[in-house]
């Protein structure tokens, strides 16, 4: 993770890619976003780009902009402390001109749609996260409408009003930089965490001609919220349509495995993504899944819990057998060195992912994509 500023304004900063050339930039504005919806197989691209090139993406969060928190981050934020000169400019443009149906849209961000030349549906987009920066100094957590892991118990006492506590970016020369949260209204404590950026949502568009909300993630991926897509991780997504159309959006400062309260430390990041398609022919069908430089991920979607787990092993045990495992000691591996975290119980389909450490894995056969 690297950090170059407080505020990264909207064109502000240096935009470069790996090898030190400028990259192209995709802002978030209200011509280049599309807010609680996902794109689809008629919607027209923002920008167009080659296989193989790294984009400069800018993401913001829906956290302080949603109708039920004012529609003005200007107002939101500066009513808890934080200076009108560190509000992003793009938030609040967004705010004010993007159309969105709170009764019927998810709350989702979403930059793009990226039309990736060449992908074909059947190929498989791989979309890997270079660099994530923070695009300010605090985000929000919220609770809202009776949703979350304990819907009948939070917000406290049955109340309709949603909970959204302000959470900050702070550093120590120890530690370095870390999250901050105060331990209970107007308390002077605070609990600290890590930070781990990530992009709640990364994907393609869904083939068909309407727009799906921004809430479940599925087969396109989506709001997948693996927590595990920092910095140099990878997530790999069979294309739909023609140019994929890929999106970012829902960034996150940190998160934990299954973002129980609803959401998360939501605030915005610039991304540098790397897009790169590998041909149907090459390489197996299987659904969307993920891998950082150490572990491979395999993600299971379902609306039932349960069954978002059975998908998830049956994934990591194909994924095994792929690379010349035997399925039942693929099976039997997987119970006794694999590991299996739920992603997030709080979007409408749940996630589970799995984590298959790459080291285990040296003797195996690789598949022929290399991917």
């Amino acid at each position: 993770m690297t950090t170059t500023s407080p505020v990264l304004q909207p064109e502000s900063g240096t935009v470069t890619s790996p090898a030190g050339a400028r990259a192209g930039y995709l802002p978030a504005m209200p011509r280049t976003v599309l807010w609680g919806r996902l794109p689809c197989a008629t919607d027209q691209p923002a920008v167009t780009i080659d296989p193989g090139t790294s984009l400069v993406i800018d993401t913001v969060s829906h956290e302080g902009i949603l109708e039920d928190q004012g529609r003005d981050p200007y107002a939101f934020f500066t009513h808890r402390g934080i200076p009108a000169s560190q509000i992003l400019r793009d938030a609040a443009t967004v705010a004010a001109e993007v159309d969105h149906d709170p009764s019927a849209d998810g709350p989702h961000v979403v930059t793009g749609p990226i039309e990736v030349r060449g992908a074909r549906p059947g190929d498989i987009l791989s979309m890997t996260v270079e660099d994530l920066q923070l695009r300010c100094r605090y985000g929000v957590v919220s609770n809202r409408h009776g949703r979350g892991a304990l819907p009948d118990e939070f917000p406290l006492g049955g109340s309709a009003e949603t909970v959204s506590i302000l959470c900050r970016v702070e550093h120590d020369h120890r530690a370095g930089l870390h999250g901050s949260m105060p331990v209970a209204p107007g308390s002077a404590r605070n609990v600290r965490f890590p930070l781990a950026p990530f992009l709640g949502t990364m994907g393609v568009a869904v083939a068909q001609r309407h727009r799906p909300n921004s809430v479940p993630p599925g087969a396109h991926g989506g709001n997948i919220d693996v927590a595990l897509l920092t910095r140099g991780a990878t997530l790999h997504v069979p294309v739909q349509v023609p140019g994929a159309l890929a999106y970012v959006g829902d960034p996150h400062f940190a998160q934990g495995d299954g973002e129980v309260a609803l959401t998360a430390f939501e605030a915005p990041l610039r991304a540098r993504i790397r897009f790169d398609v590998v041909p149907a022919e090459e390489f197996p069908a299987r659904p969307l899944w993920a891998e950082t430089a150490d572990l491979l991920v395999p993600i299971g979607l379902h609306h039932d819990l349960a069954d978002a787990m059975r998908q998830c092993v049956r994934a990591a045990v194909q994924m095994l057998v792929d690379r010349g495992m035997h399925p039942a000691h693929a099976y039997a591996y997987l119970s006794a060195a694999g590991d299996f975290a739920i992603s997030q119980v709080v979007d409408q389909v749940t996630g589970v992912h799995g984590k298959i450490r790459k080291s285990d894995l040296a003797e195996l056969l690789l598949p022929t994509s290399g991917l």
